[in-house]
């Protein structure tokens, strides 16, 4: 009986997490390869073969890329940008949008610092991100202070805090192995190795 549970744990352990990568991937794959692939699929009929949505759409956000760096076709890009930063509703959901991709592939990337915060009271810290070190100009008050997003275990959710620099500590660690030891619950981490039970 024992054997047998250990047998459970172990597919448990090595199965379940390739299951739900492949269930990711599919479930992405389809969505990318839906945003245009259902206007292409009523032309292709039976010609249609899944990818092709997701390829048309990488060409074309290649090709808009390689446009927005042209003179004329960049000045209209540009003037779509402002117009969009001046409809009410409309540039706080454009600009939340535009800030969040430009902190992944952007010049100045977002979550690349990763930083220790004592919780105050105590002798405990958490591990965070900082997402803003210019304060200033948000509110002159804060020119001494990081924003600092601290990731919740567990959940894509996190708190976004104020800090003053002074309060927090630089460490050298990779910003992906402490985004997995945080959501791991710290049960992950770059020089543990998983072992199955045995």
């Amino acid at each position: 009986m024992k054997s047998l549970i250990r047998n459970f744990i172990n597919g448990v352990l090595t199965i379940v997490p390739i299951i739900l990568v492949v269930y990711v991937v599919y479930k992405t794959f389809m969505f990318l390869d839906g945003i245009l692939g259902k206007y292409l699929k009523p032309y292709l009929e039976d010609d249609y073969i899944p990818g092709i949505g997701l390829v048309v759409t990488l060409a074309l956000i290649t090709i808009l890329g390689w446009l927005s760096t042209k003179f004329l076709t960049g000045t209209i890009i540009r003037l779509i940008d402002r117009l969009l930063e001046k409809i009410p509703l409309v540039k706080t959901v454009y600009s939340v949008i535009k800030d969040t991709i430009n902190s992944f592939l952007g010049e100045k990337k977002s979550f690349s610092k990763v930083v220790l915060v004592t919780i105050p009271g105590t002798n405990m810290k958490s591990m965070g991100f900082i997402t803003s070190e210019d304060l200033e100009s948000l509110y002159d008050p804060l020119k001494d202070y990081v924003a600092v997003y601290i990731q919740q275990t567990f959940q894509v959710a996190g708190f976004t805090f104020l800090i003053p620099k002074d309060e927090i500590e630089a460490i050298d660690v990779k910003p992906e192995d402490a985004m997995k030891f945080i959501l791991s619950g710290g049960m992950t981490s770059k020089k543990e190795k998983k072992k199955l039970i045995g």
